[in-house]
């Protein structure tokens, strides 16, 4: 689409379109890159450590962050990021100058990196045609631990080599667990590719990869036990123990360049969350997808997507059949989506809404989890990786591809030849991974999608009932709640009055004689 809109700028200005077409998208894509994805990963980062901040005092009875910017201290984490602009950026007098500078960058950069490959929506996606996105997701990733270990080494502090070290460590150990389970998605959707992977999950949530199988559901536990040691989430944050190590890897650096190496961990933590939402939580669609048939009815379809008549099993279709591709203007992919450019650009925005909520998800449960788990050791994760997660990865991967050979999957579907009028037909070759998500699902299968569905189903409303029953203690001050303060009546709790001095003892004095 870029490329075809820089083509079509350079015919405006008179200049050849093969040759200044090129360097125009260049252009585009590097402003976008520039000015889009860097906005995203600042705001991603600034409202994660706002919202740690709020979990973590309300888990410990306390009310975090209330005071700057009024409402729950919103901006407590931009004033944070202008006091350390303004901070003194230190440098010990041993450390290796080059690799202390240039450590924080190359720990960010995977994730700006990893950015480019994410699919926000069907049509917001920097590179829609990316079919290793999956494995350039885990390579860019995989680079931010030369960042720490460049710190660390680079800082001439025992403290941070100790914790580039574990560093070390916990990267080479849990990215094999890691990769294993991520094959099991890819084993059942045939395709390495982001974008097909989350048009293939837009029949609705029971259609989601999660829901595949009771293996690929523990594939999933898997991949989200292992990304909390790759983003060194508690209880695997062993390379910034601060109870051990000072501050870990970082412990020499201030000012502008630490935090940088929170701006990669934020960010790191989202994109874990995106490649879980799109390899295994449905992408961008919604939980409803296009609902389900009951006769000639259409049951329990997303109401954005009845709105504006947006089929997903439909779009996935032209999707696979290369159409989009030669469709050139907005109004164009809309037509062969059977949508209108409005309804398309709602279909997006819902679409990313979607995305989003389901990576700030992934985001929020490891935030609940570093605030409740205590930190392990470090033989203790080496061996949890080793003996546990590692067989435990093989396992499930052996059982997907076991289950896919021997419980029927559905056959491979026609993909839809569209032209620019809406006009479409079947095309003249089955794709097999298009059987997901447009052919009728063996019953075997059938029931297997249910069962899991339901069982997803109730841990997710069981988790959502404990969090109702603690609000509900704290708004209706239930006596099971832990007191706000032992001593209310000099220490209340409030963003009025943090302190108030209670009554002050009277000196002793002695009588004055009266005179004689």
């Amino acid at each position: 689409m870029i490329r075809d809109f820089a083509e079509q700028l350079a015919s405006w200005r008179h200049l050849d379109p093969a040759t200044w077409g090129v360097w125009i998208a260049i252009i585009i894509r590097f402003t976008i890159v520039a000015t889009v994805f860097v906005g995203i990963i600042s705001l991603v980062a600034m409202f994660s450590i706002w919202w740690e901040r709020k979990v973590a005092g309300h888990i410990q009875s306390r009310v975090g962050p209330m005071h700057v910017g009024g409402w729950h201290g919103w901006a407590q984490s931009l004033a944070d990021g202008i006091k350390l602009i303004l901070k003194e950026d230190l440098m010990p007098s041993g450390a290796d100058g080059f690799l202390f500078k240039f450590a924080p960058y190359i720990a960010f950069t995977p994730v700006f990196a990893a950015f480019l490959a994410l699919p926000f929506a069907p049509l917001w996606v920097f590179e829609p045609n990316f079919n290793i996105g999956v494995l350039y997701l885990l390579a860019v990733l995989a680079v931010e631990a030369m960042g720490v270990i460049m710190a660390g080494w680079g800082s001439n502090s025992k403290w941070a080599i100790y914790g580039a070290m574990r560093e070390v460590c916990q990267m080479v150990s849990y990215e094999i667990p890691l990769g294993v389970s991520i094959l099991c998605g890819v084993l059942v959707a045939g395709t390495l590719n982001l974008v097909e992977l989350s048009y293939l999950q837009g029949g609705g949530i029971w259609d989601w990869f999660i829901f595949h199988s009771p293996l690929m559901f523990a594939a999933f536990m898997i991949y989200f036990v292992a990304s909390l040691a790759s983003n060194k989430r508690a209880p695997f944050d062993l390379p910034e123990s601060e109870s051990e190590l000072v501050a870990g890897f970082h412990t020499e650096y201030s000012g502008i360049r630490w935090s940088f190496f929170f701006f990669a961990e934020y960010g790191a933590m989202f994109i874990v969350g995106a490649i879980q939402t799109t390899l295994f939580l449905g992408g961008w669609n919604s939980p409803l997808g296009d609902g389900f048939m009951i006769g000639h009815t259409q049951w329990l379809m997303d109401p954005v997507y009845w709105f504006v008549g947006y089929d997903p099993v439909h779009a996935g279709q032209v999707y696979m059949s290369g159409a989009l591709d030669h469709a050139v203007t907005w109004t164009d992919k809309a037509t062969m989506l059977h949508v209108g450019p409005i309804g398309l650009l709602l279909v997006h925005v819902w679409g990313a809404v979607w995305f989003t909520l389901k990576a700030m998800t992934v985001i929020w449960v490891q935030i609940w989890l570093r605030w409740t788990l205590p930190r392990i050791r470090i033989d203790q994760v080496l061996h949890a990786c080793v003996k546990v997660l590692l067989p435990l990865s093989l396992a499930v991967l052996a059982g997907v591809a076991v289950w896919i050979a021997v419980v029927p999957q559905p056959q491979g579907a026609y993909a839809f030849n569209s032209d620019i009028h809406g006009h479409w037909s079947e095309s003249a070759n089955t794709i097999t991974r298009l059987g997901h998500l447009a052919s009728e699902t063996p019953t075997l299968q059938k029931i297997s999608q249910i069962a899991t569905t339901a069982f997803g189903l109730l841990i997710v409303a069981s988790f959502v009932l404990i969090m109702a029953l603690g609000w509900m203690g704290v708004i209706f001050k239930h006596k099971s709640q832990p007191f706000k303060t032992l001593y209310p009546d000099v220490m209340p709790v409030g963003r009025t009055v943090p302190f108030t001095r209670g009554p002050q003892p009277q000196a002793e004095t002695e009588p004055v004689p009266e005179p004689a």
